[in-house]
């Protein structure tokens, strides 16, 4: 689909005209793309370097992290407000985790309404084959290019905008 010529002229500054109006002399913008980008690239790299080193995608192991955290098991709703990946997502994941034999699925409730998800001893086995190598990643591509001075920076700003995202 193509924009006529007139139309391309005012897509152009479209976007920034629009941010402007909410964010004025763009406080903060770049700080926030640095963090998407900045987010978004180490993502990819961890996903795809763990994906080669140990053969578990990046969520498995965040589902897995997640269950050890939490002392080895969580209802299914509290895993998926915790977890990276997003709810829908989460059903097929833990779905195929508990096929791989890593996590069981049990009712929370005597009336069956809630879901358990627990690491089994295979869960916690695959967890400690894995770790150590996302570890490694965490530490060459993030903590390594950081001192310590702009990691507390870092972990001090960050921890002023994280807020309660989980959506009921």
């Amino acid at each position: 689909m193509q924009i006529d010529d007139h139309r391309e002229t005012d897509v152009a500054g479209l976007l920034d005209r629009l941010v402007a109006a909410e964010l004025p002399e763009g406080r903060g913008l770049g700080a926030w793309v640095s963090l998407l980008e900045a987010h978004a690239t180490l993502m990819r790299r961890l996903e795809s370097d763990l994906e080669r080193e140990t053969g578990l995608a990046l969520a498995d192991f965040d589902v897995l992290a997640q269950l050890a955290r939490a002392g080895g098991e969580l209802r299914m709703t509290e895993l998926a407000a915790r977890a990276l990946i997003s709810r829908s997502g989460m059903t097929r994941r833990v779905a195929r985790l508990v096929e791989e034999g890593l996590v069981r699925r049990a009712d929370a409730d005597a009336d069956g309404r809630g879901v358990v998800v627990a690491l089994t001893d295979a869960g916690v086995a695959r967890l400690e084959e894995t770790a150590p190598a996302h570890a490694r990643g965490i530490s060459k591509l993030f903590v390594a290019q950081l001192d310590d001075q702009e990691l507390a920076i870092l972990e001090r700003a960050l921890g002023k905008v994280i807020i309660d995202c989980s959506f009921g």
